[in-house]
């Protein structure tokens, strides 16, 4: 007998490219599967809670960073924003990265080298954003990106980073989204990667290397990933953050696949 022990989620952003992002929302929702959202600042909040659909994540900032006082309040500012809405929404989780994301997901402000005082700074005003999930019941996750392909000059990007910072903390309320798309481009070695972060995992994304798009199109064996998250007793999200390679919901029946295991 075949099981999904995960919840499966899928980022609207990017599938069913044709169509206004609201029915984009209704049509994964239909299809048995959970939703996440980016900018909500671009989105009809309302539109989207009237869908009946399940959000598991949204971005959990608007602009800011973790390492520049007049930053840093933006960020927190901008998170405390992004908490109302995640109310309205059900969604428990909120994302955050190392530094704010501009245009093709460039940094707002690129950093060639990371200091020690930009990491003291960044744990800090990371257990202020944990502080501000516990008192909202929600958690905020960071996210490991990759600098080599898509997110070059972006501090704090490796998953080990994440990983070093989320420890650092220590808190219920800030876990790790473990990108396994860009942690394969930065790092490899995916499924000690994962036992490594443990409990610190928060959620799982996926999407295949190269070209971003859904598992079984690349080089990335996310059957053997599957199994291992299911050894280590993971049974939380895995979220689909990729491009279709072709029709979205033949890539959305890929991807229901890849994370299904044999009984």
């Amino acid at each position: 007998m075949s099981f999904t022990p995960f919840k499966l989620a899928i980022s609207a952003e990017m599938v069913f490219l044709d169509l206004p992002f609201t029915e984009r929302v209704k049509r994964i929702h239909a299809l048995g599967f959970s939703v996440e959202i980016w900018n909500w600042t671009t989105k009809d909040i309302q539109a989207l809670v009237a869908t009946g659909a399940d959000f598991t994540s949204m971005t959990g900032y608007i602009s800011g960073n973790l390492t520049d006082p007049e930053d840093i309040q933006q960020l927190l500012d901008s998170a405390q924003e992004s908490l109302a809405v995640a109310a309205q929404l059900g969604c428990p989780s909120l994302n955050l990265h190392g530094t704010g994301l501009g245009d093709q997901g460039l940094p707002v402000k690129p950093v060639a080298q990371t200091t020690g005082r930009m990491w003291l700074s960044a744990c800090k005003t990371l257990e202020k954003i944990a502080r501000l999930g516990e008192d909202a019941g929600r958690v905020f996750l960071l996210e490991n990106l990759n600098t080599e392909v898509d997110h070059p000059g972006t501090p704090f990007a490796r998953a080990d980073d994440t990983l070093a910072l989320i420890e650092a903390v220590g808190s219920p309320h800030l876990k790790m989204n473990l990108d396994l798309y860009h942690a394969q481009i930065g790092e490899g070695n995916l499924i000690e990667l994962i036992q490594r972060a443990g409990s610190a995992i928060g959620e799982i994304q996926v999407a295949d290397v190269p070209g971003r798009m859904e598992p079984g199109t690349g080089e990335i064996h996310y059957r053997a990933i599957a199994r291992a998250l299911f050894g280590m007793g993971y049974s939380g999200v895995v979220g689909l953050e990729g491009w279709a390679s072709g029709d979205s919901e033949v890539a959305l029946e890929r991807f229901r696949q890849a994370f299904t295991l044999d009984g």
